[in-house]
């Protein structure tokens, strides 16, 4: 079985990166795909792998100029990967890894987070939702473009893989699948982090990418009127705009390794989590420490987290959600984890991370190729006999 693995882009440290990762430890020979490859701005174990980003590499070096020229160069630029030779591909991501060249026979796997959010969410994007006349039509041409495209290149993939029934349904509605999708969860380097009593007094916390989606300016507003000392850990697009508005009890930190990060986890007195995200690995990663979360209740939180029910729940639970995305919902959150604080165990709450450790994750990855491989050349044998 000769296998290829390929990643939408290697350029910023996030969940579909850790999810490369992970394909690499389970497939160790397989060569890595890539639209573009930052050795410096993504995981430092990807210097140790064979990355064979496109031609886009030469003239991009930012992840933020990668999305910027996605259409219609990055397309163009993963069109021009040629992977004819080899048996399986399997790829994550969400918008680029399907376009790649592979035989007609190969066995093409896609791991998908989500269908692409440009095309097919548009609205979380503030470039779409501020946008207004001939900008707002230009955009709206460019998004039936863009879907046309995708949902053409998403019937390529043999098997799709989702990470949570929620993205699969998405999966489905988006490309007119049918076909059965398989739900394996995303993994936590759970051994990258330990149980630690904390500090009453310590800081509450958000590890996020500062996008519009991410919705950090919405805990940036509860903790400026709670008081409260908040640590932001993270950059992006909207990181001037959110340091503008946050008062002096709120501490910004990134480019942490992965040493430090675990330990800002260990010290917290629990994680802030306000978006609805497809899965979401920062609350796992929270998990692993013991720490409780806080959390918009929607999303992948919903497979990955124990929501507290009434008060004698607590300590078989692993976090408080709240119902709606405003300041007052999240800030009564806060306010009910106060009281319930003492009551929560981390080391159930670190188990509960367990369960999607990555160990069980590339396990998983191993047994569904070699079975869908198998199926899938073993049967035609047998047909040509």
């Amino acid at each position: 079985m000769k296998i290829a693995l390929v990643q939408d882009g290697l350029m910023c440290r996030g969940g579909g990166e850790q999810v490369a990762l992970c394909f690499h430890k389970a497939f160790p020979a397989a060569p890595i795909y890539t639209l573009c490859y930052g050795s410096e701005l993504t995981f430092p174990e990807f210097k140790e792998c064979d990355i064979r980003p496109s031609w886009l590499q030469n003239f991009v070096k930012t992840d933020e100029m990668m999305k910027k020229v996605f259409f219609p160069f990055g397309i163009l630029a993963m069109k021009s990967l040629n992977l004819s030779d080899y048996d399986v591909v399997l790829m994550s991501g969400t918008h680029c890894a399907k376009y790649v060249k592979t035989h007609k026979r190969a066995l093409v796997i896609s791991y998908s987070f989500t269908p692409f959010r440009l095309a097919w969410d548009p609205a979380s994007y503030p470039q779409y939702v501020l946008s207004t006349g001939w900008k707002r039509m230009l955009f709206d041409q460019v998004i039936s473009i863009l879907r046309t495209i995708d949902k053409n290149a998403a019937q390529r993939p043999n098997h799709f893989v989702a990470m949570t029934d929620e993205t699969a349904d998405r999966l489905r509605n988006a490309y007119d699948r049918n076909d059965v999708i398989r739900i394996i969860n995303p993994p936590v380097k759970v051994n990258n982090f330990n149980v630690s009593p904390g500090d009453k007094n310590s800081y509450f916390l958000v590890v996020s990418r500062l996008e519009y989606y991410k919705k950090v300016d919405l805990v940036i507003d509860a903790f400026n009127e709670l008081g409260y000392r908040l640590v932001v850990v993270g950059k992006g697009t909207q990181e001037s705009e959110i340091k503008n508005r946050a008062k002096s009890n709120i501490e910004f930190m990134s480019g942490l390794s992965a040493e430090k990060l675990a330990e800002v986890y260990a010290n917290c007195r629990a994680f802030i989590f306000p978006q609805h995200e497809d899965y979401g690995i920062t609350p796992l990663e929270a998990n692993a420490c013991g720490k409780p979360v806080i959390a918009y209740g929607a999303g992948g939180v919903v497979t990955t987290q124990i929501p507290v029910g009434d008060e004698s729940s607590v300590a078989n639970s692993t976090a408080i959600f709240f119902e709606e995305q405003d300041i007052n919902h999240l800030i009564n959150a806060v306010k009910k984890f106060e009281r319930l604080e003492p009551f929560f165990d981390p080391l159930f709450i670190r188990k509960n991370a367990e369960k999607f450790d990555e160990a069980i994750f590339i396990s998983k990855i191993q047994k569904y190729v070699k079975e869908m491989y198998r199926n899938t050349f073993v049967e035609e044998e047998v047909l040509t006999r």
